[in-house]
Protein backbone atom coordinates (compact mmCIF):
# COMPACT_ATOMS: atom_id res chain seq x y z
CA UNK A 1 0.00 0.00 0.00
CA UNK A 2 1.01 3.83 0.25
CA UNK A 3 0.48 6.98 -2.09
CA UNK A 4 -1.52 4.46 -4.74
CA UNK A 5 -1.00 1.11 -2.37
CA UNK A 6 2.84 1.81 -3.34
CA UNK A 7 4.73 4.75 -1.34
CA UNK A 8 4.41 4.14 2.42
CA UNK A 9 8.07 3.06 3.06
CA UNK A 10 9.81 6.45 2.45
CA UNK A 11 9.72 7.55 5.58
CA UNK A 12 8.59 4.97 8.25
CA UNK A 13 10.61 5.78 11.47
CA UNK A 14 9.61 9.83 11.36
CA UNK A 15 6.28 8.67 10.89
CA UNK A 16 6.57 6.14 13.78
CA UNK A 17 7.77 8.95 16.26
CA UNK A 18 5.23 11.06 15.51
CA UNK A 19 2.71 8.29 15.88
CA UNK A 20 4.02 7.63 19.06
CA UNK A 21 2.84 11.06 20.35
CA UNK A 22 -0.37 11.26 18.82
CA UNK A 23 -1.41 7.54 18.56
CA UNK A 24 -2.51 4.75 16.45
CA UNK A 25 -3.17 5.05 12.87
CA UNK A 26 -5.97 3.95 11.44
CA UNK A 27 -8.85 4.27 8.41
CA UNK A 28 -10.94 7.48 8.57
CA UNK A 29 -14.71 6.92 8.23
CA UNK A 30 -15.92 9.04 5.30
CA UNK A 31 -12.74 8.37 2.96
CA UNK A 32 -12.41 8.91 0.66
CA UNK A 33 -12.69 12.97 0.30
CA UNK A 34 -12.38 14.44 -3.69
CA UNK A 35 -10.28 17.24 -3.91
CA UNK A 36 -9.37 18.77 -7.50
CA UNK A 37 -6.71 16.07 -8.21
CA UNK A 38 -8.82 13.26 -7.37
CA UNK A 39 -9.67 11.01 -4.41
CA UNK A 40 -8.40 11.51 -1.08
CA UNK A 41 -7.79 9.18 2.28
CA UNK A 42 -5.82 9.83 5.07
CA UNK A 43 -5.34 8.33 8.74
CA UNK A 44 -7.50 8.06 11.81
CA UNK A 45 -5.72 8.82 15.19
CA UNK A 46 -6.78 7.62 18.51
CA UNK A 47 -8.21 10.94 19.49
CA UNK A 48 -10.51 11.27 16.71
CA UNK A 49 -8.05 13.51 14.28
CA UNK A 50 -7.83 12.66 10.71
CA UNK A 51 -4.66 13.50 9.41
CA UNK A 52 -3.59 13.51 5.79
CA UNK A 53 -0.08 13.71 5.31
CA UNK A 54 1.97 14.13 2.22
CA UNK A 55 -0.60 15.96 0.17
CA UNK A 56 0.48 16.89 -3.31
CA UNK A 57 -0.51 20.93 -3.79
CA UNK A 58 1.97 21.27 -6.67
CA UNK A 59 3.93 19.27 -9.53
CA UNK A 60 7.34 17.82 -8.12
CA UNK A 61 9.68 20.83 -9.25
CA UNK A 62 12.30 18.93 -10.57
CA UNK A 63 13.91 18.16 -14.37
CA UNK A 64 12.68 21.53 -16.01
CA UNK A 65 10.43 22.94 -13.93
CA UNK A 66 13.74 23.14 -11.34
CA UNK A 67 13.48 27.05 -10.68
CA UNK A 68 10.09 27.22 -11.98
CA UNK A 69 6.98 28.60 -10.76
CA UNK A 70 5.10 25.84 -9.29
CA UNK A 71 2.93 23.75 -11.48
CA UNK A 72 -0.61 21.80 -11.15
CA UNK A 73 -0.82 18.47 -9.30
CA UNK A 74 -1.24 15.52 -12.14
CA UNK A 75 -4.65 14.29 -11.36
CA UNK A 76 -4.82 10.61 -10.73
CA UNK A 77 -6.95 7.46 -10.92
CA UNK A 78 -7.80 5.76 -7.90
CA UNK A 79 -7.38 6.69 -4.25
CA UNK A 80 -4.29 8.89 -2.89
CA UNK A 81 -3.09 7.20 0.30
CA UNK A 82 -2.12 10.58 2.15
CA UNK A 83 -1.03 8.66 5.17
CA UNK A 84 2.55 9.10 5.41
CA UNK A 85 5.02 12.63 5.84
CA UNK A 86 7.20 12.29 2.93
CA UNK A 87 9.86 13.93 2.05
CA UNK A 88 11.64 17.86 3.25
CA UNK A 89 12.52 19.91 0.38
CA UNK A 90 16.50 20.04 -0.29
CA UNK A 91 17.83 20.58 3.29
CA UNK A 92 21.17 18.72 5.19
CA UNK A 93 20.60 16.82 8.04
CA UNK A 94 21.04 17.56 11.69
CA UNK A 95 23.11 15.68 14.01
CA UNK A 96 20.99 14.11 16.59
CA UNK A 97 23.38 16.11 19.82
CA UNK A 98 21.64 19.58 18.02
CA UNK A 99 18.57 21.19 19.68
CA UNK A 100 15.71 20.74 17.90
CA UNK A 101 16.61 17.13 16.46
CA UNK A 102 13.33 15.71 15.33
CA UNK A 103 15.16 12.47 13.10
CA UNK A 104 15.72 11.14 9.68
CA UNK A 105 13.49 12.01 7.30
CA UNK A 106 15.37 12.19 3.28
CA UNK A 107 15.03 15.59 1.82
CA UNK A 108 14.56 16.05 -2.03
CA UNK A 109 13.48 18.27 -4.77
CA UNK A 110 9.87 16.66 -4.89
CA UNK A 111 8.61 18.11 -1.63
CA UNK A 112 6.06 20.38 -2.63
CA UNK A 113 3.17 18.57 -0.29
CA UNK A 114 1.15 19.48 2.61
CA UNK A 115 0.42 18.28 5.62
CA UNK A 116 -3.41 18.92 7.37
CA UNK A 117 -4.91 17.73 10.37
CA UNK A 118 -8.55 17.93 10.81
CA UNK A 119 -10.74 18.08 14.38
CA UNK A 120 -12.73 14.69 15.23
CA UNK A 121 -15.78 14.60 13.66
CA UNK A 122 -15.72 17.60 11.21
CA UNK A 123 -18.43 17.27 8.23
CA UNK A 124 -17.89 18.88 5.05
CA UNK A 125 -20.33 21.71 5.31
CA UNK A 126 -18.37 22.31 8.92
CA UNK A 127 -16.87 25.83 7.30
CA UNK A 128 -13.77 25.47 10.08
CA UNK A 129 -11.19 27.98 10.45
CA UNK A 130 -7.88 27.34 8.87
CA UNK A 131 -4.49 27.78 10.36
CA UNK A 132 -1.19 27.42 7.53
CA UNK A 133 2.02 26.90 9.12
CA UNK A 134 5.06 28.50 7.18
CA UNK A 135 8.37 27.24 8.80
CA UNK A 136 11.18 29.03 9.28
CA UNK A 137 14.92 28.09 8.56
CA UNK A 138 16.55 31.29 7.15
CA UNK A 139 14.77 30.14 3.79
CA UNK A 140 17.74 27.70 3.99
CA UNK A 141 16.33 24.59 5.59
CA UNK A 142 13.45 24.17 8.25
CA UNK A 143 10.44 21.15 7.22
CA UNK A 144 6.77 21.02 7.74
CA UNK A 145 7.68 17.49 8.89
CA UNK A 146 9.24 18.49 11.95
CA UNK A 147 7.36 16.93 15.45
CA UNK A 148 7.49 20.44 16.67
CA UNK A 149 5.41 21.97 13.99
CA UNK A 150 2.38 19.05 14.41
CA UNK A 151 -1.12 19.64 14.45
CA UNK A 152 -2.61 16.97 16.71
CA UNK A 153 -2.97 18.93 20.06
CA UNK A 154 -4.23 22.51 18.00
CA UNK A 155 -6.75 20.78 15.79
CA UNK A 156 -8.09 19.15 19.15
CA UNK A 157 -9.45 22.97 19.64
CA UNK A 158 -11.34 23.02 16.66
CA UNK A 159 -9.59 24.55 13.91
CA UNK A 160 -7.98 22.50 10.68
CA UNK A 161 -4.35 22.74 11.08
CA UNK A 162 -1.40 22.72 7.94
CA UNK A 163 1.63 23.23 6.93
CA UNK A 164 2.72 23.79 3.22
CA UNK A 165 6.19 23.13 1.82
CA UNK A 166 8.23 25.73 0.40
CA UNK A 167 11.35 25.58 -1.68
CA UNK A 168 14.60 27.31 0.30
CA UNK A 169 17.82 27.53 -0.65
CA UNK A 170 18.89 27.11 -3.88
CA UNK A 171 16.25 25.71 -5.69
CA UNK A 172 14.22 28.28 -3.45
CA UNK A 173 15.72 31.71 -4.08
CA UNK A 174 18.32 31.61 -7.22
CA UNK A 175 17.42 33.73 -9.68
CA UNK A 176 19.02 34.50 -13.23
CA UNK A 177 18.79 36.27 -16.21
CA UNK A 178 17.90 33.91 -18.80
CA UNK A 179 15.23 32.60 -15.92
CA UNK A 180 14.10 36.48 -15.72
CA UNK A 181 13.25 36.01 -19.30
CA UNK A 182 11.59 32.84 -19.76
CA UNK A 183 9.49 33.73 -16.92
CA UNK A 184 7.29 35.49 -18.48
CA UNK A 185 7.13 38.36 -15.90
CA UNK A 186 10.50 39.80 -16.66
CA UNK A 187 11.48 38.22 -13.01
CA UNK A 188 12.98 35.67 -11.16
CA UNK A 189 14.14 34.09 -7.82
CA UNK A 190 11.39 33.76 -4.94
CA UNK A 191 10.21 30.57 -6.20
CA UNK A 192 9.98 29.28 -2.51
CA UNK A 193 7.43 32.41 -2.03
CA UNK A 194 5.82 30.96 -5.42
CA UNK A 195 5.23 27.76 -3.37
CA UNK A 196 3.69 29.39 -0.76
CA UNK A 197 1.23 31.16 -3.36
CA UNK A 198 0.25 28.40 -4.87
CA UNK A 199 0.02 26.04 -1.51
CA UNK A 200 -2.68 29.30 -0.32
CA UNK A 201 -4.44 28.73 -3.93
CA UNK A 202 -4.43 25.11 -3.53
CA UNK A 203 -6.19 25.65 0.25
CA UNK A 204 -8.99 28.27 -1.83
CA UNK A 205 -10.29 25.50 -4.17
CA UNK A 206 -9.67 22.41 -1.75
CA UNK A 207 -9.95 22.93 1.39
CA UNK A 208 -14.19 22.81 2.00
CA UNK A 209 -13.46 19.12 0.97
CA UNK A 210 -12.01 18.81 4.58
CA UNK A 211 -14.79 20.64 6.16
CA UNK A 212 -12.60 23.95 6.11
CA UNK A 213 -13.84 27.64 5.42
CA UNK A 214 -11.59 29.08 2.35
CA UNK A 215 -12.69 32.56 3.39
CA UNK A 216 -11.11 32.08 7.42
CA UNK A 217 -7.40 31.50 6.73
CA UNK A 218 -4.76 32.34 9.05
CA UNK A 219 -1.03 32.63 7.68
CA UNK A 220 1.20 31.69 10.66
CA UNK A 221 4.73 31.92 10.06
CA UNK A 222 7.95 31.99 12.20
CA UNK A 223 11.32 33.32 11.99
CA UNK A 224 12.05 33.21 7.61
CA UNK A 225 8.14 32.01 7.97
CA UNK A 226 7.26 35.24 9.42
CA UNK A 227 9.50 37.05 6.81
CA UNK A 228 7.72 35.31 4.16
CA UNK A 229 3.96 36.15 5.96
CA UNK A 230 5.58 39.92 5.74
CA UNK A 231 5.98 39.57 2.02
CA UNK A 232 3.04 37.99 1.18
CA UNK A 233 1.59 40.66 2.70
CA UNK A 234 3.47 43.12 0.33
CA UNK A 235 2.38 40.83 -2.96
CA UNK A 236 -0.20 41.50 -5.27
CA UNK A 237 -0.07 38.15 -6.18
CA UNK A 238 -1.32 36.71 -2.81
CA UNK A 239 -4.30 38.95 -1.95
CA UNK A 240 -7.75 37.37 -1.38
CA UNK A 241 -5.85 34.08 -0.14
CA UNK A 242 -6.08 34.83 3.75
CA UNK A 243 -8.10 36.32 6.05
CA UNK A 244 -5.39 37.07 8.84
CA UNK A 245 -1.36 36.31 9.94
CA UNK A 246 0.45 35.57 12.52
CA UNK A 247 4.24 36.42 13.12
CA UNK A 248 6.60 34.99 15.38
CA UNK A 249 9.91 36.19 15.30
CA UNK A 250 10.50 38.02 11.61
CA UNK A 251 9.72 40.35 9.33
CA UNK A 252 10.97 43.35 7.39
CA UNK A 253 10.51 46.15 9.04
CA UNK A 254 12.85 48.68 11.36
CA UNK A 255 16.53 48.67 11.42
CA UNK A 256 16.82 45.59 12.74
CA UNK A 257 14.90 43.78 9.92
CA UNK A 258 17.27 41.43 7.48
CA UNK A 259 18.35 42.91 4.19
CA UNK A 260 16.68 41.94 0.76
CA UNK A 261 18.38 41.85 -2.77
CA UNK A 262 17.53 42.87 -5.59
CA UNK A 263 16.46 41.23 -8.44
CA UNK A 264 19.69 42.57 -10.40
CA UNK A 265 21.43 41.60 -7.45
CA UNK A 266 20.46 38.16 -6.76
CA UNK A 267 20.71 37.58 -10.56
CA UNK A 268 24.30 38.08 -10.39
CA UNK A 269 24.92 35.24 -8.17
CA UNK A 270 23.29 33.01 -9.87
CA UNK A 271 25.99 33.92 -13.06
CA UNK A 272 28.34 33.42 -10.54
CA UNK A 273 26.67 29.83 -9.69
CA UNK A 274 26.67 28.87 -13.53
CA UNK A 275 30.13 29.86 -13.93
CA UNK A 276 31.23 27.66 -11.03
CA UNK A 277 28.88 24.52 -12.38
CA UNK A 278 30.92 25.38 -15.64
CA UNK A 279 27.22 24.74 -17.39
CA UNK A 280 26.62 26.55 -20.63
CA UNK A 281 23.20 27.68 -19.53
CA UNK A 282 20.17 27.11 -17.16
CA UNK A 283 19.13 24.02 -19.18
CA UNK A 284 22.44 22.94 -18.60
CA UNK A 285 22.25 24.31 -14.92
CA UNK A 286 18.91 21.64 -14.72
CA UNK A 287 20.63 18.45 -15.15
CA UNK A 288 23.25 18.72 -12.35
CA UNK A 289 22.22 16.93 -9.23
CA UNK A 290 21.02 19.06 -6.54
CA UNK A 291 23.71 18.06 -3.72
CA UNK A 292 26.57 18.58 -6.56
CA UNK A 293 24.92 21.97 -6.94
CA UNK A 294 24.68 22.76 -3.01
CA UNK A 295 28.52 21.62 -2.85
CA UNK A 296 29.30 23.96 -5.60
CA UNK A 297 27.73 26.75 -4.15
CA UNK A 298 29.52 26.12 -0.93
CA UNK A 299 33.02 25.81 -2.34
CA UNK A 300 32.25 28.77 -4.63
CA UNK A 301 30.72 31.14 -1.29
CA UNK A 302 27.57 31.97 -2.93
CA UNK A 303 24.45 31.80 -1.13
CA UNK A 304 20.96 32.63 -1.65
CA UNK A 305 19.84 34.33 1.10
CA UNK A 306 16.10 34.88 0.97
CA UNK A 307 13.22 36.08 -1.03
CA UNK A 308 14.00 39.01 -3.52
CA UNK A 309 12.60 42.63 -4.19
CA UNK A 310 11.77 41.56 -8.18
CA UNK A 311 9.06 43.42 -9.09
CA UNK A 312 6.43 41.11 -9.73
CA UNK A 313 5.96 39.30 -6.66
CA UNK A 314 7.32 41.53 -4.13
CA UNK A 315 7.59 45.00 -6.12
CA UNK A 316 9.21 46.95 -3.39
CA UNK A 317 10.42 46.85 0.03
CA UNK A 318 8.27 45.79 2.61
CA UNK A 319 8.26 48.68 4.95
CA UNK A 320 7.70 51.21 1.19
CA UNK A 321 4.85 48.88 0.60
CA UNK A 322 3.58 49.27 4.15
CA UNK A 323 4.01 53.56 3.61
CA UNK A 324 2.22 53.46 0.68
CA UNK A 325 -1.03 52.03 1.87
CA UNK A 326 -0.55 49.24 -0.51
CA UNK A 327 0.11 45.73 2.21
CA UNK A 328 -3.11 43.18 2.71
CA UNK A 329 -5.39 44.81 5.25
CA UNK A 330 -5.80 42.37 7.44
CA UNK A 331 -5.47 41.98 11.48
CA UNK A 332 -2.23 40.80 12.71
CA UNK A 333 -0.88 39.49 15.40
CA UNK A 334 3.15 40.04 15.92
CA UNK A 335 5.32 37.80 18.18
CA UNK A 336 8.84 38.04 19.18
CA UNK A 337 10.75 35.94 22.73
CA UNK A 338 13.37 37.44 25.18
CA UNK A 339 16.66 36.24 23.97
CA UNK A 340 15.48 36.31 20.15
CA UNK A 341 18.07 36.77 16.58
CA UNK A 342 20.17 40.01 16.62
CA UNK A 343 19.14 40.76 20.10
CA UNK A 344 22.42 40.15 21.26
CA UNK A 345 25.36 42.47 22.38
CA UNK A 346 27.98 43.18 24.50
CA UNK A 347 25.42 44.71 26.85
CA UNK A 348 22.77 41.61 26.89
CA UNK A 349 25.70 39.48 27.83
CA UNK A 350 26.32 41.73 30.61
CA UNK A 351 26.38 40.26 34.13
CA UNK A 352 28.08 42.85 36.12
CA UNK A 353 27.56 46.14 36.70
CA UNK A 354 31.13 46.67 35.51
CA UNK A 355 30.99 44.71 32.49
CA UNK A 356 27.36 46.28 32.17
CA UNK A 357 28.92 50.02 32.00
CA UNK A 358 32.03 48.52 30.16
CA UNK A 359 30.00 47.49 27.00
CA UNK A 360 27.59 50.40 27.12
CA UNK A 361 30.91 52.83 26.72
CA UNK A 362 32.04 50.27 23.77
CA UNK A 363 29.02 49.83 22.01
CA UNK A 364 27.01 53.76 22.59
CA UNK A 365 30.09 55.64 22.26
CA UNK A 366 29.17 59.24 23.03
CA UNK A 367 25.62 58.20 24.08
CA UNK A 368 26.60 55.47 26.48
CA UNK A 369 25.81 58.47 29.25
CA UNK A 370 22.30 58.68 27.72
CA UNK A 371 21.81 54.46 27.46
CA UNK A 372 22.48 54.26 31.55
CA UNK A 373 20.07 56.80 31.88
CA UNK A 374 17.12 55.10 29.77
CA UNK A 375 18.64 51.47 31.46
CA UNK A 376 19.64 52.69 34.87
CA UNK A 377 21.78 50.12 36.93
CA UNK A 378 23.51 50.57 40.10
CA UNK A 379 24.83 47.19 41.10
CA UNK A 380 25.71 43.46 39.21
CA UNK A 381 21.54 42.62 39.78
CA UNK A 382 20.18 45.67 38.12
CA UNK A 383 22.29 45.17 35.72
CA UNK A 384 21.78 41.55 34.83
CA UNK A 385 17.79 42.82 34.89
CA UNK A 386 18.66 45.47 32.76
CA UNK A 387 20.89 43.32 30.00
CA UNK A 388 17.67 41.49 29.90
CA UNK A 389 15.57 44.13 29.06
CA UNK A 390 17.35 45.87 26.40
CA UNK A 391 17.35 42.20 24.76
CA UNK A 392 13.50 41.78 24.96
CA UNK A 393 13.51 45.08 22.98
CA UNK A 394 16.06 44.20 20.06
CA UNK A 395 16.06 42.33 17.34
CA UNK A 396 12.66 40.87 16.64
CA UNK A 397 11.03 42.40 19.24
CA UNK A 398 11.51 45.74 18.16
CA UNK A 399 10.77 44.82 14.44
CA UNK A 400 7.43 43.80 15.37
CA UNK A 401 6.88 46.57 17.33
CA UNK A 402 8.06 48.32 14.00
CA UNK A 403 5.72 46.09 11.88
CA UNK A 404 2.82 46.93 13.95
CA UNK A 405 3.90 50.64 13.69
CA UNK A 406 3.90 50.77 10.05
CA UNK A 407 0.84 48.57 9.69
CA UNK A 408 -1.81 51.20 12.50
CA UNK A 409 -0.19 54.26 10.25
CA UNK A 410 -2.19 52.78 7.27
CA UNK A 411 -4.59 49.73 7.56
CA UNK A 412 -7.74 49.87 9.22
CA UNK A 413 -7.53 46.45 10.50
CA UNK A 414 -6.24 45.79 14.19
CA UNK A 415 -2.65 44.76 15.20
CA UNK A 416 -1.66 42.63 18.67
CA UNK A 417 2.16 42.83 20.39
CA UNK A 418 3.14 39.66 21.77
CA UNK A 419 6.13 37.95 23.80
CA UNK A 420 7.20 34.96 24.58
CA UNK A 421 9.80 35.25 27.84
CA UNK A 422 9.53 31.62 29.44
CA UNK A 423 12.98 29.97 29.33
CA UNK A 424 13.25 26.02 29.07
CA UNK A 425 14.28 23.55 31.71
CA UNK A 426 16.93 21.16 30.80
CA UNK A 427 17.86 17.86 32.76
CA UNK A 428 21.00 18.34 34.93
CA UNK A 429 23.78 17.11 32.83
CA UNK A 430 21.90 17.20 28.98
CA UNK A 431 24.33 18.40 26.21
CA UNK A 432 22.93 20.53 23.45
CA UNK A 433 25.91 21.30 21.04
CA UNK A 434 24.54 24.26 19.30
CA UNK A 435 23.12 26.21 22.45
CA UNK A 436 24.74 27.03 26.04
CA UNK A 437 21.74 25.82 28.23
CA UNK A 438 22.74 28.07 30.96
CA UNK A 439 22.17 31.23 29.15
CA UNK A 440 19.97 30.73 26.17
CA UNK A 441 16.81 32.06 28.25
CA UNK A 442 14.00 32.32 25.75
CA UNK A 443 16.00 31.69 22.88
CA UNK A 444 14.58 31.94 19.44
CA UNK A 445 12.78 29.06 18.45
CA UNK A 446 11.83 28.29 22.09
CA UNK A 447 8.02 29.87 22.01
CA UNK A 448 7.35 27.08 19.53
CA UNK A 449 6.58 24.08 21.20
CA UNK A 450 4.26 25.90 23.44
CA UNK A 451 1.81 27.45 19.85
CA UNK A 452 1.47 24.00 19.13
CA UNK A 453 1.35 22.61 22.13
CA UNK A 454 3.76 19.53 20.95
CA UNK A 455 6.55 20.17 24.09
CA UNK A 456 6.77 15.92 24.27
CA UNK A 457 8.45 16.62 20.25
CA UNK A 458 11.71 17.69 21.81
CA UNK A 459 11.86 14.15 24.08
CA UNK A 460 10.83 12.13 21.48
CA UNK A 461 14.87 10.47 21.43
CA UNK A 462 16.80 11.89 24.23
CA UNK A 463 15.20 14.05 27.15
CA UNK A 464 16.56 17.10 26.41
CA UNK A 465 13.53 19.35 28.54
CA UNK A 466 12.26 19.08 32.43
CA UNK A 467 8.52 19.83 31.28
CA UNK A 468 6.53 21.33 34.56
CA UNK A 469 2.85 21.10 34.95
CA UNK A 470 3.29 24.69 34.12
CA UNK A 471 5.06 24.76 30.67
CA UNK A 472 1.96 22.17 30.09
CA UNK A 473 -0.80 24.77 30.86
CA UNK A 474 0.85 27.97 29.47
CA UNK A 475 1.04 25.90 25.93
CA UNK A 476 -2.27 25.28 26.14
CA UNK A 477 -3.01 28.95 27.23
CA UNK A 478 -0.87 30.29 23.96
CA UNK A 479 -3.08 27.67 21.65
CA UNK A 480 -5.74 29.17 22.78
CA UNK A 481 -4.60 32.25 21.76
CA UNK A 482 -3.87 31.22 18.14
CA UNK A 483 -7.30 29.49 18.03
CA UNK A 484 -9.33 32.36 19.34
CA UNK A 485 -7.60 34.88 16.24
CA UNK A 486 -8.44 32.31 13.87
CA UNK A 487 -11.69 31.96 14.92
CA UNK A 488 -12.45 35.36 15.69
CA UNK A 489 -10.46 37.73 14.42
CA UNK A 490 -9.03 38.56 17.98
CA UNK A 491 -6.59 36.86 19.88
CA UNK A 492 -7.54 37.67 23.70
CA UNK A 493 -9.03 35.04 25.68
CA UNK A 494 -10.19 34.65 29.42
CA UNK A 495 -6.35 33.66 30.08
CA UNK A 496 -4.82 36.01 27.77
CA UNK A 497 -6.32 39.65 27.72
CA UNK A 498 -4.11 41.03 24.78
CA UNK A 499 -4.73 44.66 24.05
CA UNK A 500 -5.04 46.06 20.91
CA UNK A 501 -1.62 47.83 19.72
CA UNK A 502 -2.14 51.39 20.27
CA UNK A 503 1.43 53.38 19.05
CA UNK A 504 0.04 56.61 21.26
CA UNK A 505 0.45 53.93 24.25
CA UNK A 506 2.49 50.97 22.91
CA UNK A 507 1.41 47.74 24.76
CA UNK A 508 2.33 43.82 24.42
CA UNK A 509 1.05 40.65 26.76
CA UNK A 510 4.23 38.43 28.07
CA UNK A 511 4.13 34.86 28.25
CA UNK A 512 6.62 34.56 31.28
CA UNK A 513 6.21 32.81 34.64
CA UNK A 514 3.00 34.42 34.56
CA UNK A 515 0.71 36.25 31.69
CA UNK A 516 1.24 40.12 31.93
CA UNK A 517 0.71 42.96 30.60
CA UNK A 518 3.64 45.55 29.94
CA UNK A 519 3.53 49.39 28.35
CA UNK A 520 6.78 49.86 26.20
CA UNK A 521 8.87 53.03 26.95
CA UNK A 522 9.35 54.95 24.00
CA UNK A 523 12.41 56.57 24.92
CA UNK A 524 14.03 53.13 25.55
CA UNK A 525 12.52 51.52 22.18
CA UNK A 526 13.86 54.81 20.12
CA UNK A 527 17.33 54.91 21.43
CA UNK A 528 17.57 50.53 20.89
CA UNK A 529 16.35 51.67 16.88
CA UNK A 530 18.60 54.61 16.73
CA UNK A 531 21.54 52.73 17.97
CA UNK A 532 21.45 49.24 16.22
CA UNK A 533 23.62 46.64 16.86
CA UNK A 534 26.62 45.68 14.84
CA UNK A 535 26.11 42.12 13.01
Amino acid sequence: MGRFRTLVCCTALALMAGAAQAGVMNPVPGDPITIESGKLSGTLLDSGIRAYLGVPFAAPPVRELRWHEPMPVKPWSGIYNADTKLTNCYIPLRASTLNHYFGELRSSEDCLYANIWVPPNTRADAKLPVVVWIHGGGFQEGSINFDIYGGHEIAKKGVIYMGISYRVGIMGNLAHPELTKESGHTASGNWGMMDQIAGLKWIQRNIAAFGGDPANVTVLGQSAGAMAVDVLQSSPLAKGLYAKVISLSGGYHGVASPNLETLKETEQKGVQLQQAMKARDVAQMRTIPADQIVNIARDAKVTFSGPTVDGYLLPDHPQKIYAAGKQTDVPILLASVGNDIFSKTPVTDARTLADYKSAADKLYGPDAALFLKLFPASNDAQAARQAQEVARISGFGIVARDWAKDHAATAKSPAWLVQYNHPHLYPPGVVITDMDVKTAGAYHNSDLPFWFGTLDALNIFRKTREWTPYDYKLANQMMDVVVAFAKTGSPATADAKIPRYNPRREQRLVFGESITIETLNPRQVDFIESHPARR
